[in-house]
């Protein structure tokens, strides 16, 4: 529940036009600092259990295991997490594709959902809490890839998920 609040938190800061990239590069000493916040610790904590989610406990845990073995003693980059999870999933998904779309955009996606019949169309679009006209930047090329998790009449969480890649704008 604790975590929960702090994600709402980070959400709130994240949907304001003020917001940061998760990984960005960075000239000064004083700019490191700035990205060691909140919204970095909770959204990447979120990131990273979402991942694990999709991927599944035993890929994901899979993955953490490639990416300490293969940068024990020594220094590694955000890229370097993502290949270890590449190599896991054997190329049936682009783990660092999918990240990036998430750790190097500031803000994140507001999925609609529509549903006509046996049809779902789905959306999505930059989520913006608070809209300040002298900030504002067009937000129009901003793509997330969305792993989603839905169930059926014939499947339940207990019994078995479905999962669909939202990797474009809209989608069905």
């Amino acid at each position: 529940e604790d975590f929960l609040n702090l994600i709402f938190k980070a959400m709130m800061k994240d949907s304001l036009n003020s917001s940061h990239p998760v990984s960005s590069a960075v000239q000064s000493s004083a700019q490191i600092e700035e990205m060691f916040d909140v919204l970095s610790y909770i959204k990447g904590a979120s990131l990273l259990l979402m991942l694990k989610h999709y991927l599944t406990k035993d890929v994901f845990q899979a993955g953490i295991e490639v990416y300490l073995h293969n940068h024990k003693y020594g220094s590694a980059q955000s890229d370097d997490l993502w290949d270890s999870m590449n190599e896991i999933t054997n190329g049936t998904l682009d783990v660092k594709k999918l990240m990036k779309t998430w750790i190097l955009h500031k803000g994140f996606p507001l999925v609609t959902v529509v549903r006509k019949g046996k049809i779902v169309s789905l959306q999505q679009e930059k989520f913006s809490y608070c809209v300040e006209p002298e900030n504002w930047t067009s937000d129009a090329s901003y793509l997330w890839h969305i792993p989603l998790t839905y169930i059926t009449s014939s499947c339940n969480f207990t019994h078995c998920i479905n999962a669909y890649l939202l990797d474009q704008k809209s989608g069905m």
